[in-house]
């Protein structure tokens, strides 16, 4: 048995986890958002998406990160631990970015205004997960 494969199996549920509870709660926080626009009939703001789509990229820094250990020939203990580690990376990062993106969904659907700053700082959260993928990368 390649324990190593056990490692690519953890980051790529761990990171996919995590994006599907950060998704989830970043959608909530969208759809809460233009039931207040219909309540009051104002326009809904189809920019929430960004805030809503935004922790899925983990996923696809998991995967990437998945496939560098499924060919890396270095120490399967390595591997495991560089899997489990950078999963839960890649998985508490997207559901941080979850609860950043539906704080920004609240005040852009509730003002309209700040749009730019709020994804912003769900682009700050989104860097602990391309550091994960960098620093992961050189070490395996």
């Amino acid at each position: 048995m390649n324990i190593a494969l056990i490692g690519a199996a953890c980051v790529l549920g761990f990171g996919a986890i995590g994006s599907g509870i950060g998704a989830g709660i970043a959608g909530m926080a969208a759809i809460g958002s233009w039931k207040r626009s219909y309540l009051n009939n104002k326009a809904p703001s189809f920019l929430l998406v960004a805030f809503a789509g935004a922790p899925l990229t983990q996923t696809i820094y998991s995967f990437i990160l998945m496939t560098r250990i499924i060919n890396s020939t270095k120490e399967p203990l390595l591997l495991l631990a560089a899997g489990i580690m950078s999963g839960l990376s890649e998985g508490i990062s997207a559901i941080a970015q979850g609860q950043a993106a539906a704080a920004g969904c609240d005040a852009f659907g509730e003002t309209g205004k700040g749009f730019a700053n709020y994804i912003i700082v769900v682009g700050l959260v989104e860097t602990v997960a391309l550091f994960t993928l960098a620093f992961t990368f050189s070490v395996i």
